[in-house]
């Protein structure tokens, strides 16, 4: 039961971040959703979660730097008085093979990816605490679980990786304060994302199940370890990719 929870998606205002936003809005939960600096963005999506029915809001915040997400997490449990589920799906992806990169890019992909999720977790685990409840999903990549690795995604892959070890150490850490904390490993999903309805009529030789995937197949994951059912379950991967890489 979803109704009334209150959940924080990072990156929230496009693609796979707006479209989990959009689920837990049609579930009936407070939404608030943070983003870096596109503001008609978060404009667009605000309209799109209120249509929806959502009790909602965004925030702008640059998620690598630790007081900036300190200060998104408190916007909200001062809005909504609690915090019950963190989606932590910021994450910068840049084609560059090590050759090419610069310390800088490394760095920011790796902030981006790894850093802010560690940021953002440690400043919601107060709230959490506090109501013995708390649900925190890292959205990671298909084949994170196994440090992948593909040419030109160094630094990405490292911190998907990276980032299935953080979800697990936070795991065994927060499972006596009736936290639990999962990884979702979506495939890539175009921006002009595919309804579910629409992509079911589409046959996809790429994927074992014959087509190709949607932000509603990676939101329907979210929601699950978001709920009372998943309430056992912690420390997780959960790969959302139609049997592509198995």
């Amino acid at each position: 039961m979803l109704q009334g929870r209150v959940v924080l998606v990072t990156g929230g205002t496009r693609g796979i971040g707006k479209g989990i936003a959009l689920s837990f809005a049609r579930a009936r939960a407070r939404v608030a959703v943070g983003y870096r600096s596109n503001k008609v963005a978060a404009q667009n999506t605000l309209r799109e979660l209120q249509a929806a029915g959502a009790e909602c809001f965004a925030v702008e915040a640059d998620l690598t730097d630790p007081e900036r997400a300190r200060w998104l997490v408190e916007r909200v449990t001062e809005r909504f008085g609690r915090l019950d589920v963190l989606v932590n799906n910021v994450g910068t992806f840049r084609w560059r093979s090590v050759a090419e990169s610069t310390p800088a890019e490394w760095q920011e992909i790796v902030a981006s990816n790894l850093h802010s999720a560690m940021y953002t977790s440690k400043a919601a685990l107060p709230a959490m605490r506090q109501q013995r409840w708390g649900r925190i999903i890292n959205l990671g990549a298909v084949g994170a679980e196994r440090a992948f690795g593909q040419a030109k995604i160094s630094a990405y892959a490292a911190a998907k990786a990276a980032l299935v070890a953080f979800t697990r150490s936070l795991a065994l850490e927060e499972a006596k304060n009736g936290i639990t904390v999962n990884v979702v490993n979506p495939p890539n999903i175009d921006e002009d994302e595919l309804t579910l309805a629409e992509a079911r009529r589409i046959r996809d030789a790429r994927f074992p199940v014959g087509r190709p995937p949607t932000v509603e197949d990676v939101a329907a994951a979210v929601r699950f370890f978001a709920s009372d059912e998943a309430d056992y379950i912690t420390g997780q991967v959960l790969t959302v990719s139609g049997g592509w890489m198995l």
